[in-house]
């Protein structure tokens, strides 16, 4: 079971501020995991920050993060790589410029249902297609107990499919 996602699920709606005021939040998660854990000095909620949120939702379970948890390519290198999803794994995808980072919750024929942060600059469920997921790019955390393979099938009710997370 992916007790991080409790944690995680409760972050829905925590959104960036535009601009020169940033999100107490977002700031609070940046200051917790600090520079050494993040890999890099993060000041502002305008640094993509889909490798922070997945690093403060394993932080609080009390799970370890890759070495440059605020690079989303870094997450599929960390934990143990799956062939099939479970629910709360991590996933990593591709894109024109970087990466992404979020949670397993679901799928469609197309698209991969992901939690995760900086997606419409909020913590929110985005569909996300299937061919962008990166290389090796479905992990699990080393420690908790590997759960049997389960897909959990969604319908796209209508959702856009994301582009750009950035």
């Amino acid at each position: 079971m992916a007790d991080w996602m409790t944690y995680a699920r409760s972050q829905i709606g925590v959104r960036e501020v535009v601009g020169a005021k940033h999100s107490p939040t977002i700031m609070g998660w940046i200051k917790s995991l600090g520079a050494k854990k993040l890999g890099i000095t993060v000041t502002d909620d305008e640094t993509p920050w889909c490798g922070t949120f997945a690093a403060q939702v394993m932080t609080k379970a009390g799970l370890d993060t890759p070495p440059i948890a605020v690079r989303a390519s870094s997450w599929g290198l960390w934990g143990r790589k799956l062939v099939a999803p479970r629910y709360g794994c991590i996933l990593v995808f591709t894109r024109s410029g970087g990466g992404h980072v979020g949670f397993y919750v679901g799928e469609d024929k197309d698209c991969y249902h992901v939690l995760g942060g900086n997606q419409g600059n909020a913590v929110s469920i985005t569909r996300i297609a299937k061919n962008r997921l990166a290389d090796g790019g479905m992990r699990w955390p080393k420690g908790p107990a590997l759960p049997p393979q389960k897909r959990i099938y969604l319908k796209p009710s209508g959702a856009p499919v994301s582009g750009n997370e950035a």
